[in-house]
């Protein structure tokens, strides 16, 4: 399935119904393909005149290992569709307790 959404017409409000839910990220510059969840959807300010929506971003939680490298991957989801996004890990999460270990990687993707 793909998605019939233009990458400049998506808003934060088309992905947060999927928060929580899987994706697949594939292909990149290695050609990896990663299993992530949809951790967080943060818009960032308010648009400016004239924009079309406010610019926010999309964090995904995926394995600690293997690390894929930033590029464009194809993300898959069953109802939202497929889109071609350019990811960038972040590094890994934020344990929530002292001494805890990391439990995933982040990848985010930023819409302007």
């Amino acid at each position: 399935m793909s998605t019939d959404r233009s990458l400049q017409t998506l808003t934060a409000e088309d992905f947060r119904p999927y928060q929580d839910s899987r994706f697949r990220l594939a292909g990149g510059p290695s050609g990896i393909c990663v299993d992530a969840v949809l951790a967080e959807v943060t818009e960032h300010g308010a648009s400016t005149s004239g924009a079309f929506r406010i610019p926010f971003s999309v964090m995904f939680h995926g394995p600690l290992q293997p690390v894929a490298p930033q590029g464009i991957y194809r993300v898959e989801h069953e109802k939202l569709g497929t889109l071609e996004l350019f990811i960038v890990p972040v590094g890994p999460d934020e344990p929530t307790e002292p001494g805890q270990a990391p439990t995933a990687m982040r990848y985010e993707a930023v819409f302007g």
